[in-house]
């Protein structure tokens, strides 16, 4: 799905989150408009009463978008998603921290290293007890940093393996 924008409704309640559905924006204009329409006909589907808050992405139109279904919708709030604020925080991080950048770049050669030959891939779970290195998340950012945790956490099984006769 590369290339591809998709927005995704959740629907939190005591009872846990369930998904509601998907939109496919990659044709879509994002315009204010546009996104306060979508984010509207979710709060018409669900019923204004049983809706009190709405978390959105952080870009500029999704604000203002927000700001205007809360003008509309007078029972509910906007809020910032959490997880793209520190995702925001993380990449002026590597982006503007040269030993971030210098850090991370080093990480990604030696992730890269291990995962592409399969055997290295084998000894690191045998010397790490199963444990990967990478660990995937909603946020690109905040992988690399998840993945550099792990590298400090496994640097003893990680210099174990390098240096074992296998």
């Amino acid at each position: 799905m590369d290339g591809r924008c998709i927005c995704n409704f959740l629907v939190n309640s005591p009872k846990g989150t369930v998904f509601l559905s998907s939109v496919d924006t990659s044709d879509m204009f994002k315009t204010v408009d546009k996104v306060f329409e979508m984010l509207d006909v979710i709060v018409e589907r669900i019923e204004e009463e049983n809706v009190v808050q709405v978390v959105i992405d952080n870009a500029a139109n999704y604000k203002t978008a927000g700001q205007l279904l809360m003008e509309k919708k007078k029972s509910l709030f906007w809020t910032p998603c959490a997880a793209h604020c520190i995702d925001l925080i993380l990449e002026d991080f590597e982006k503007k921290l040269e030993v971030h950048q210098v850090t991370i770049a080093k990480e990604r050669r030696i992730t890269s290293y291990i995962y592409s030959r399969t055997i290295f891939i084998s000894m690191l779970r045998h010397f790490t007890k199963g444990r990967d290195l990478i660990r995937p998340t909603a946020t690109w950012f905040a992988t690399a940093y998840l993945t550099l945790g792990c590298l400090n956490d496994h640097k003893m099984q990680l210099m174990a393996m390098f240096t074992s006769k296998q």
